[in-house]
């Protein structure tokens, strides 16, 4: 059997015996199909597994860059309290509808505040605002901007921040320095800044499955 094809199946397997059956989240993804979103949406293996961190980390207050059509924010949104709240920035209009229109059916409006516009310029209103500081960051937006995201993030974080990014792999492509992908130029950028950066302390993750050769990178603030 094709590899490709063994971790798909890996990924059904799995998929099938932890993670329940959810009509809402069901619904997001075929909302976001129906609206032929880009296929960029987490995996459900990889929404449970981030559902799982924000839980483990104890997270109240949370920054996603790059919301889509919120399918990560359903599942990143459900593992806070009650009184947890959310900022999630999405850049095309057209995508924020749809993401709105999933929160709204998922009832999770009310703790998640979308923030339309070019994600640097929206964190730089942020920081102008005074918006604190979040527990818990995942960085899943346009690669080429993975640095200034990272910057930003730390920006926004204090000591025990987790900071996750994802697609960090890029099909092996990272370690290709002559590569002539942006988005792989701004990954590589992203780990050097990381490796230079002494206020967090980080790893990286390769993962397999439905979406092919990735992984993601986690890291806590320590500074």
């Amino acid at each position: 059997m094709h590899q490709a094809k063994v971790w798909e199946e890996v990924d059904q397997y799995i998929t099938e015996h932890l993670i329940p059956h959810d009509p809402i989240l069901e619904r997001t993804l075929a909302a976001n199909r129906l609206a032929q979103l880009p296929l960029y949406d987490v995996t459900p293996a990889q929404g449970k597994l981030l559902n799982l961190l924000v839980q483990i980390k104890g997270a109240k207050r949370i920054l996603e860059i790059g919301t889509l059509g919120a399918y990560s924010t359903i599942w990143i949104a459900r593992a806070l309290p009650s009184d947890g709240h959310i900022v999630t920035l999405e850049l095309n209009p057209f995508h924020a509808q749809v993401a709105e229109s999933n929160l709204s059916l998922a009832q999770l409006s009310h703790m998640v505040e979308l923030r339309v516009g070019d994600a640097s310029e929206q964190l730089a209103q942020m920081a102008d605002e005074g918006v604190d500081t979040f527990d818990f960051i995942f960085i899943d937006a346009d690669k080429p901007n993975n640095p200034k995201y990272l910057e930003w993030a730390l920006h926004f974080s204090h000591p025990g921040t987790v900071i996750i990014g994802d697609n960090v792999i890029r099909d092996g492509e990272i370690i290709n320095e002559h590569s002539p992908d942006d988005r792989v130029q701004g990954v590589r950028r992203f780990y050097e800044l990381l490796a230079e950066e002494p206020r967090i302390t980080a790893t990286a993750i390769q993962t397999v499955g439905s979406k092919g050769y990735d992984g993601f990178v986690m890291g806590i603030v320590c500074s």
